[in-house]
């Protein structure tokens, strides 16, 4: 058996119904579950050791690619890692027998994306000290990325939301508003602490639900706060066990007690 007998079975059907007008997920899925098998008996997922052909090394690519992309449609953040972690084989160790991929640098904008989404700024960083220089500071799909971060660093979060509409690729969509999630909750928690109520509008605005009244309805039932419609204000509401009680009386016992005894110390 050969990669290349195998992909005249599952591979040019994978192909056809993943590049087609309205694809069949679960049907991609069975495809590339069957590949991945056969990749693996062939040693082609993680290759090493004898170099295969270039026709072999192609297909894999290829079928890993769609594997990346189909992980995202169908939102499986766990398998769209492995299919990364399963390229990077071919995207350096194989980089100088293979003509470069245009789904290369998509792909690896999208990964840079889900680790800003999961907060794994520091493997953000590694990651992108294995990307060309040049590519930092000219490709689109590497670019956008990388603003986002300095977004977040600079606290920018209504820069973060605007980006939605610049993204290079739809499927930087489903990440971005991960991100948007993470932003929410963060400022969520500031505002509770920050404030005792807000008006509903201001929330909105606040949280970058744009117009939606129904989204933020569901993220302040989420949060357990109170709306009293009419006030037409959100209250945050706060656990008496999270409060903190200072001791002032004993501190300021104990406090006069050392004054004394430096006083006769003196």
């Amino acid at each position: 058996m050969s990669v290349v007998s195998v992909g005249s079975q599952l591979y040019e059907p994978l192909k056809k119904e993943f590049n087609s007008p309205n694809p069949n997920l679960e049907k991609c899925g069975t495809y590339l579950a069957k590949l991945k098998i056969s990749l693996s008996e062939l040693a082609l997922l993680l290759p090493e050791g004898e170099i295969p052909n270039t026709e072999e090394l192609l297909i894999a690519r290829d079928i890993l690619e769609i594997g990346a992309y189909w992980s995202v449609q169908v939102k499986d953040i766990p398998s769209f890692e492995r299919y990364i972690a399963q390229l990077q084989t071919y995207y350096s160790d194989y980089s100088s027998l293979l003509p470069p991929s245009p789904k290369m640098y998509p792909l690896i904008g999208l990964n840079l994306l889900r680790l800003l989404s999961q907060n794994r700024i520091a493997e953000f960083h590694t990651a992108l000290e294995n990307i060309d220089p040049q590519q930092l500071l000219e490709n689109v799909y590497i670019k956008h990325p990388v603003h986002l971060e300095q977004c977040l660093m600079e606290g920018s979060y209504n820069k973060v939301w605007n980006a939605r509409a610049e993204v290079p690729a739809a499927e930087y969509l489903f990440f971005i508003d991960i991100l948007m999630g993470t932003i929410r909750n963060e400022i969520a928690s500031c505002s509770e602490k920050a404030y005792s109520s807000l008006p509903l509008a201001d929330a909105e605005t606040l949280l970058f639900f744009n117009n939606s009244l129904h989204e933020v309805m569901n993220f302040v039932h989420e949060r357990g706060w109170v709306v009293k419609p009419a006030e037409n204000k959100i209250y945050f509401t706060t656990k008496d066990e999270n409060k903190i009680e200072i001791p002032s009386t004993s501190i300021i016992q104990h406090t006069l007690n050392y004054a004394r005894e430096l006083e006769q110390i003196v």
